[in-house]
């Protein structure tokens, strides 16, 4: 029997690796003989480094980046043996990195983005895959565009620092000093957010308040990134405010898309296609995976819709173990997903679940794979007899 446990991050929780080891754990409780595949899966917010470089066996780097506040923090990131660079963003510019009491929306940028970017073209990348997820910011990416030698001034051509409450006296984008190694190089951002830069739906309004912004501060962050957007588009000819994505991680997309002329896709598919996993499913008896919360926002390209929609190719169960399930969730039922089950057995609270994580994770696989291997008997036992 070949089982594929191909999970997300517990968020605050327990990291993708270890969501799979504890899983594979109960597994073998139930099926000591069946052979197990661990997949780590990201969606391009945190864990994407690692999970690819597991995948791939690509050793680990870190370097030593500015974070959203400036501030000086390890960024762990990885390199292909084709020359392809992994980043994440959030390990520069991350939200979980700034403790909620220092978290100032109209300062954060994602210099250190750009530092990162630096760094791997300094290890001769050809290619940067950088994911979106997790960021602090909402600087439009212009903080990782000044790390990269562009400058943004006002109208007395005065150099601004590159964080969101200058740039509302932003007059004109110098782009001569940009490192001329960017033009040899290919981008892709990965992402499962598809918000355009401005408005009701963009970058400011839909994910400032997640990141501390009060509703004075969306407004003021939306103009500012609309006049952003007004003089990149006279600066290099083109408007991509409105294209999918561009809000993404707090505007990085927009900048990605302008400047570095990047490409969008969704993270999973880039995780997943690192580890072979629609090899992997192919001829698999059963995938389990996981996350913190499933709900119909899973079918919006998080990392179990991803994994799902494979294994609903080849016609494979997928059993879903999440921390809570939310609204809607059996929306998924048609989207390959066979069966979900929430990881708590009983009344506690969020932080002794969290606590509980790896016991609780090991204890629902083992009941599951209880249930699908009686189920196996039974198919076995009905076709000896039909014979």
């Amino acid at each position: 029997m070949k089982i594929i446990i191909a999970p997300d991050s517990f968020k605050e929780s327990l990291p993708a690796h270890e969501v799979a080891t504890a899983i594979a754990q109960g597994v073998r409780q139930a099926a000591p003989s069946a052979c197990i595949h661990c997949v780590p899966m990201a969606d391009g917010g945190e864990g994407t480094v690692l999970a690819i470089a597991q995948s791939t066996h690509c050793k680990l780097m870190q370097s030593t980046v500015q974070n959203a506040m400036g501030q000086p923090v390890t960024a762990t990131w990885t390199m292909t043996n084709n020359e392809t660079a992994i980043i994440e963003m959030a390990s520069a510019a991350g939200l979980e990195q700034i403790q909620p009491q220092n978290r100032n929306i109209l300062r954060s940028n994602t210099f250190g983005v750009g530092q990162l970017i630096l760094e791997a073209l300094n290890k001769k990348a050809r290619h940067i895959i950088l994911g979106l997820g997790g960021s602090a910011t909402t600087d439009g990416g212009v903080g990782m565009l000044a790390a990269l030698g562009i400058q943004f001034m006002d109208k007395n051509n005065t150099l601004l620092e590159p964080v969101p409450a200058e740039l509302a006296r932003l007059e004109k984008i110098n782009i001569s000093g940009m490192d001329p190694r960017l033009s040899q190089i290919g981008f892709t951002l990965a992402s499962d957010v598809n918000n355009p830069l401005c408005g009701h739906h963009g970058a400011a309004a839909i994910f400032g308040p997640q990141k501390g912004a009060t509703p004075e501060q969306v407004l003021f962050l939306d103009q500012v990134m609309a006049n952003y957007a007004d003089i990149t588009a006279t600066t290099l000819g083109k408007d991509m405010r409105h294209e999918q994505g561009a809000g993404a991680a707090g505007g990085l997309g927009f900048a990605g898309l302008s400047f570095l002329k990047a490409r969008f896709r969704p993270g999973v598919e880039i995780v997943a296609e690192f580890a072979g996993l629609a090899q992997l499913i192919e001829n698999a008896d059963l995938v389990i995976t996981g996350e913190g919360k499933l709900d119909e926002q899973t079918l919006q390209g998080k990392t179990l819709a991803g994994i799902a929609a494979l294994a609903q190719q080849h016609k494979v169960p997928v059993i879903v173990i999440a921390g809570t399930l939310g609204n809607n969730y059996q929306a998924l039922y048609n989207k390959g997903i066979t069966a979900a089950f929430s990881l708590c057995n009983g009344p506690m609270s969020l932080q002794e679940a969290m606590q509980k994580t790896s016991q609780l994770l090991q204890d629902r696989s083992r009941d599951i794979m209880q249930v699908f291997l009686a189920n196996q008997t039974n198919k076995r036992d009905k076709n000896y007899k039909l014979k």
